[in-house]
């Protein structure tokens, strides 16, 4: 029996193994593993050429049209997650090949925007840094029981979210383009406006999808509403916030500070401004990056492999 080759994208921390048994389908796939960004490779086409398989970590290496076309012997492409923006489903459609997804634990990302919340709002930062430096107390952090938290998009993380303020005392309002003051009700959390959502909280954190109407909602006239020492997060992704409107709110003390994991450019490049900033908190896209989520997407590569080669697609996106 022929094996059937196998590309495994983007693992940054070398951990296909790790998290999943791999042992039963060595008879049956030539696996490769790249863990190193190619999404700018100018030779991405020579590299994924060979492959039947490509298994994705979602939002990492975009599989547009063009890239498909060029990929004659691609039968099967597998996303972490049930769903990946940066796929273009209708391409595979086109050529039919089958897309799936795998299993995913959604906690990780909340959790890491509660982290962000903390070390932001008491200036821990700083703090941190003070004692690798060999200095001493700086800074004078903010309690958050009795502030205002805003939650844009209610969703499981959204809510988890909403949860840990409310854990901690703080007033919880929330909006989105779908949300109703209904469902609101049934959380125990206040449904505001968009313009009062702004105005209103303390600390802001994003947990909507991207869309067309998503895309750089958040622009120089919305920050410009909100408190000046306001703290603003998004763990959701990059081009929800209007980045140059971001950096120039940034750079003028429209807003105290921003916490960011998700960015326009991925990885973010080397030189980029906000790197140097220093009202900034910078995470490289790790919300979803933990040990239970990875085991359900490896896993989850290994089950669709299986399923795809018995001729039962399993999590089929496409």
């Amino acid at each position: 029996m022929k094996k059937i080759k196998v590309a495994v994208l983007d693992d940054y921390q070398s951990v296909t193994h790790k998290f999943a048994n791999w042992k039963p389908l060595e008879q049956k796939i030539q696996l490769h593993i790249i863990d190193k960004y190619i999404g700018v490779d100018n030779n991405l086409v020579e590299q994924l050429i060979d492959f039947e398989v490509l298994c994705l970590m979602r939002e990492r290496t975009p599989l547009t049209e063009d890239l498909i076309n060029k990929l004659p012997n691609l039968k099967l492409v597998i996303t972490s997650g049930m769903w990946n923006a940066s796929i273009d489903l209708e391409a595979l459609k086109k050529r039919n090949i089958i897309c799936c997804g795998t299993d995913t634990k959604t906690n990780s990302t909340a959790e890491l925007a509660w982290s962000l919340i903390m070390i932001g709002w008491r200036g821990l930062q700083t703090e941190f840094q003070n004692m690798k430096d060999g200095n001493w107390q700086t800074t004078v952090g903010r309690g958050l029981k009795g502030n205002t938290l805003g939650i844009f998009g209610l969703g499981k993380q959204g809510l988890q979210v909403a949860n840990f303020g409310k854990a901690f005392g703080m007033k919880v309002i929330a909006w989105s383009h779908n949300l109703k003051k209904e469902d609101c009700e049934k959380v125990d959390v206040q449904y505001v406006t968009s313009s009062e959502l702004f105005q209103l909280s303390d600390i802001l954190t994003i947990h909507t999808k991207l869309s067309d109407r998503t895309i750089n909602f958040i622009d120089k006239e919305k920050l410009k509403t909100m408190k000046k020492d306001s703290l603003l997060v998004n763990t959701s992704r990059g081009p929800i916030i209007k980045e140059e409107d971001l950096l120039d709110a940034l750079k003028n003390k429209v807003i105290g500070c921003a916490a960011l994991d998700v960015y326009d450019i991925e990885p973010l490049p080397k030189n980029h401004l906000l790197r140097s900033m220093t009202n900034v908190i910078l995470t490289p896209h790790i919300g979803y990056v933990s040990s239970e989520a990875y085991e359900k997407f490896f896993e989850g590569y290994v089950l669709a492999i299986e399923a795809f080669l018995n001729g039962k697609p399993i999590n089929k996106i496409s």
